[in-house]
């Protein structure tokens, strides 16, 4: 299974996770301007490494992992994920739907769409998420 999950991240990097992770990793630069947007840039960086490999991982709730509510998943998160929606989000899942769509004309790319689809509602709410690994 790592064999295939190594294939598929590889085929993932060179069709196009590299540009989204570029993308990813430009709005956690323009997120580091001012300090307020430190934390919404850290988690750019986190999420934009997940983008480059998507297969076997995924995001969660914090709450979930830790068992107790934080900055990130309470109000607060709500409040930073309404923020990063209107200024980054909505433009990060947009280009992960026209990666989507462009991969899945053929056979081979609905796994590859899927990552995107996956990474775009990522792209809408990040603050209060981790990244796992599936193993």
């Amino acid at each position: 299974m790592a064999v295939l999950r190594l294939v598929f991240n590889i085929a993932w990097f060179v069709l196009g996770g590299f540009v989204m992770g570029l993308a990813w990793w430009f709005a956690g630069l323009l997120c580091f301007i001012s300090i307020i947007g430190i934390p919404f840039g850290r988690a750019c960086f986190v999420i934009g490494e997940m983008t480059f490999w998507p297969f076997g991982q995924d995001s969660i709730s914090r709450r979930s992992v830790t068992g107790i509510e934080d900055l990130g998943t309470g109000a607060f998160g709500m409040l930073g994920n309404i923020i990063w929606f209107l200024l980054f989000g909505i433009w990060l899942a947009i280009g992960h739907i026209v990666h989507a769509f462009a991969c899945a004309i053929t056979i081979i790319g609905i796994p590859f769409a899927l990552q995107h689809l996956k990474l775009a509602i990522l792209s809408l709410t990040p603050i209060g998420q981790t990244v796992v690994s599936k193993a």
